[in-house]
């Protein structure tokens, strides 16, 4: 596929206050739109994929590797494998996240 229409998404609410869109992906690559409200957390976690995030909107304070930073729209950052890494969410926004390899745990069948 090379078009992901946006009616053919795949979305997660967490009841936290964060809504997963899975935008596309292949074998190889997955994009993924996460919307925060005020005060919602992305949890410190891990995982085995390498991890680009764009800031489309909002305000973010990340944790990656213990290092805090915060961030805002127009920026970017980077998580290498298996790095600890999270954030709260300072001013409702979103995050753009590319993975590879693709999470595998993001698709349908996996939730």
């Amino acid at each position: 596929m090379f078009f992901f229409a946006d009616q053919a998404t795949n979305v997660y609410d967490n009841g936290q206050g964060v809504v997963r869109t899975v935008l596309g992906y292949d074998g190889h690559m997955m994009i993924v739109r996460n919307d925060f409200e005020t005060g919602a957390i992305g949890a410190l976690h891990s995982h085995p994929h390498e991890q680009t995030t764009y800031v489309q909107s909002g305000r973010f304070l990340f944790t990656i590797d213990g290092e805090e930073h915060e961030v805002k729209a127009g920026d970017a950052l980077h998580k290498n494998p298996n790095v600890v890494h999270g954030c709260k969410c300072l001013e409702a926004g979103t995050l753009i996240d590319i993975f590879t390899p693709i999470r595998e745990d993001f698709l349908p069948e996996q939730q």
